[in-house]
């Protein structure tokens, strides 16, 4: 065993009866490469079990029959390519290659591949994941919405090279052409349900507004084929995808009779993707005929209400009488009524007339400046007394404050004394701008009647050269016939007045008058006056 010996170690020694002597690496060594050499490659059929997810990515599982069990291992590598993902009590065949773990002692199935070991272990991981997934709530009936009426862009999740698309589009062209995004997936085979759940998230992450439009409904689709051609719609991870779509989803995998598990997850399920094309869009025909059918029905709808208020109408008109009789007595009443207001107009303004002609014989200079004189001394004595009431009432209030300033605290003395200073000091200010308010206003008010009485007082007239003829007792004389001859006279001028005597008629026809001697004016006149008369 010296010579032809498959242990390959390095020094040893010879122990008694002649045997090498190994150590524990070398023997394990030994033995890993016997196993590997004898077992390259291989395909186990049992039951997994005790499956772990190592933080490294590793899994851990044991496979076993009745009788036995190996340890088996799927390296991080190794594990995202499994067709089958391990799962407790699940059958399945495992191709990989027999190997040691020197550290425990033990041997063990590094698992490359992954397939089940039949249709009846494969139907009871599908309902094991059915049930699983329901008990989730992904299945339920309350999270499914419902599909838009009329959607402007279809998203198709399927292959770009098989008859479903052709299919989809044929349909939509005939019943409403919309625009159709496809997202080209594979259908069947290890890379068919990651693509199916990037091409489902994709849709959805798409913006609004952007330069790709986003859908309004998916369909994700597959022509029929074997149970397990339609496994990839089954796959945990498109279901998951399916459920948390926030685009409305329409499945349409296979034929009537195949269900997937994406089915149950969708907003609704097609049994064909022929069948999910009349699901997404409605027909435009019939919408095009109930419109037309509306719009009748609106029409004859609308002209009979016309015509029963038209019938309404003229019913009413028929009691109304007609628009002459109702305006011919307000347009009478209107006629007299503007012929009364010109005569009114011309009393009111001869009334007006005849009161300024005898307001201005009673004004007089005098009376003005008397009157004026009183009120001037009317407001100088108000000012007088409200002096006097605001001395007295400030004095009261002083009294009254040095009364309570006893009763008080210096600071509070000093505090309230402030305070009614302040008040003080503006109702000071407030009754100066009163007061001079007050006279400005009775100045403006004199002023204004002063120019009032100058414009109607006959002194203006007697400026222009016109004089006043009254008798000694102040009777005017308007009228040369109702002046006597010998009669004494006075005439009153701008500057001043002078007595005169009546002569008589002259020979055309006019009074002349000489100058009395009992009489002289109270201003001299002013030169170049002549003779009135």
């Amino acid at each position: 065993m010296s010579d032809e010996t498959p242990i390959e170690a390095g020094d040893y020694r010879r122990g008694p009866g002649n045997l090498p002597e190994f150590t524990v690496s070398e023997i394990s060594q030994a033995l890993k490469r016997t196993v590997e050499d004898i077992f390259p490659h291989v395909r186990i059929r049992g039951e997994v079990s005790r499956v772990s997810r190592h933080s490294s990515g590793h899994c851990y599982f044991d496979l076993k029959d009745d009788k036995s069990v190996i340890a088996s291992v799927v390296w991080k590598g190794s594990f995202g390519k499994l067709a089958v993902k391990p799962e407790q009590g699940l059958e399945v065949i495992c191709t990989g290659r027999i190997t040691t773990f020197p550290g425990q002692s033990k041997y063990q199935v590094v698992v490359e591949q992954m397939e089940l070991a039949g249709l009846g272990a494969l139907m009871a991981m599908l309902e094991d994941r059915k049930k699983r997934l329901a008990a989730e709530g992904l299945f339920g009936e309350d999270r499914k919405r419902p599909l838009p009426f009329l959607p402007e862009i279809v998203g198709v999740v399927t292959s770009p090279t098989g008859a479903v698309i052709r299919d989809i589009l044929h349909r939509l062209g005939d019943r409403f052409p919309r625009r159709v995004l496809l997202w080209p997936v594979s259908v069947q085979g290890d890379r068919a349900p990651a693509e199916i759940v990037a091409a489902i998230n994709g849709f959805n992450a798409l913006p609004r507004g952007g330069a790709i439009p986003r859908p309004d409904v998916l369909i994700v689709a597959r022509g029929g084929g074997s149970f397990e051609d339609l496994l990839a719609f089954s796959d945990e991870a498109v279901v998951r995808a399916a459920a948390a779509s926030k685009i409305p989803l329409i499945s349409a995998v296979g034929h009537e009779t195949d269900t997937t598990l994406i089915d149950f997850a969708s907003d609704r399920r097609a049994p064909t993707p022929t069948a999910a094309a009349e699901m997404a869009v409605p027909v435009l025909r019939d919408l095009a005929g109930a419109t037309l059918d509306l719009e009748r029905r609106l029409l004859r709808g609308v002209t009979r209400d016309f015509e029963r208020r038209r019938q309404t109408l003229s019913g009413l008109a028929r009691a109304l009488p007609r628009a002459d009789a109702l305006l011919a007595l307000a347009r009478q009443r209107f006629d007299a009524a503007a012929d009364r207001l010109r005569g009114a107009l011309f009393q009111n303004l001869q009334r007006h007339d005849a009161r300024l002609q005898r307001a201005s014989t009673l004004l007089r200079p005098r009376l003005i400046a008397r009157e004026n004189a009183r009120r001037t001394d009317h407001v100088l004595k108000m000012t007088d007394r409200l002096r006097g009431a605001l001395l007295q009432n400030l004095q009261r209030h002083d009294a009254r404050l040095q009364r309570s300033a006893a009763l008080l605290r210096p600071r509070l003395v000093a505090r309230e004394n402030a305070r009614h200073a302040d008040h003080i000091a503006k109702l000071t200010v407030r009754l100066r701008r009163a007061y001079a308010h007050h006279v400005d206003g009775a100045a403006r008010a004199l002023l204004a009647q002063t120019r009032v009485l100058d414009s109607v007082s006959y002194l203006a007239v007697l400026e222009r050269g016109f004089a006043l003829v009254k008798t000694p007792d102040g009777q005017v004389r308007r009228r040369a016939e109702t002046i006597r001859a010998g009669e004494k006279l006075v005439l009153q001028f701008a500057d001043g007045e002078t007595g005169v005597l009546a002569e008589g008629k002259s020979s055309d026809g006019k009074l002349s008058a000489g100058s009395g001697s009992h009489s002289t004016p109270r201003k001299s006149a002013k030169p170049g006056q002549g003779d009135l008369f």
